[in-house]
């Protein structure tokens, strides 16, 4: 999995627009962000991580990727009964989400090819179509999956506590400060987001 193109070049230029930034990225010189480029795996993952902690949607995850035989895709989503997603720890609504999404697929209404094309609000619309997507999950998707530049998901509480922490600033974090940030670090948001992450979970944030 390589990293973005753009992503030597937006840590120079974040290092040298903000002193915090420049102390983060010297301090994780290890791994970027990457893409499984695989829209219905990370719309899966995302969907059963909302509103659950990192460690209980992992595991649900595994055993939601045991009953797909270890191939999450439309087709073998689509094949599980409702009671055995249920039984991988998923919510009724999830459970219709991700359902949902594999129908969509496999009837093609859902072209996941047409984001390529779109602006990063065109494609947060789109994808917002989908049953239970919201804002926070499609920005997840844009970021992750396509690794869009400058998305700055500021209905991430993770992204929120980091600003908090790092920025001395009071949770939540004042919208002003937040807008001056977007302000700076564009088009760049998606890196400043990932080394913010960084700042307080070791372990890089993947979907």
């Amino acid at each position: 999995m390589r990293k973005p193109r753009y992503w030597n070049k937006a840590k120079s230029v974040l290092s040298k627009k903000d002193k915090v930034m420049k102390k983060l990225i010297n301090s994780y010189k290890d791994g970027a962000l990457v893409t499984r480029n695989d829209v219905f795996f990370s719309l899966c993952k995302s969907i059963i991580g909302q509103q659950i902690s990192v460690a209980a949607a992992n595991s649900v995850f595994s055993r939601f990727e045991k009953s797909c035989k270890g191939k999450i895709n439309a087709k073998n989503v689509n094949k599980l009964s409702s009671k055995s997603l249920k039984k991988c720890g998923l919510s009724r609504q999830k459970v219709r989400g991700i359902k949902d999404l594999a129908k969509k697929i496999i009837k093609n209404e859902f072209k996941p090819h047409l984001i390529k094309k779109m602006t990063d609000e065109e494609a947060i619309e789109y994808l917002s179509n989908l049953r239970q997507i919201g804002r926070w999950s499609a920005e997840m998707i844009l970021l992750f999956t396509f690794n869009r530049s400058n998305i700055w998901p500021l209905q991430d509480i993770g992204l929120l506590r980091a600003i908090s922490n790092n920025y001395k600033k009071k949770y939540f974090p004042p919208k002003t400060f937040l807008k001056k940030l977007y302000k700076k670090f564009s088009p760049y948001c998606s890196v400043a987001t990932w080394y913010l992450w960084r700042s307080i979970d070791d372990e890089p944030i993947q979907y």
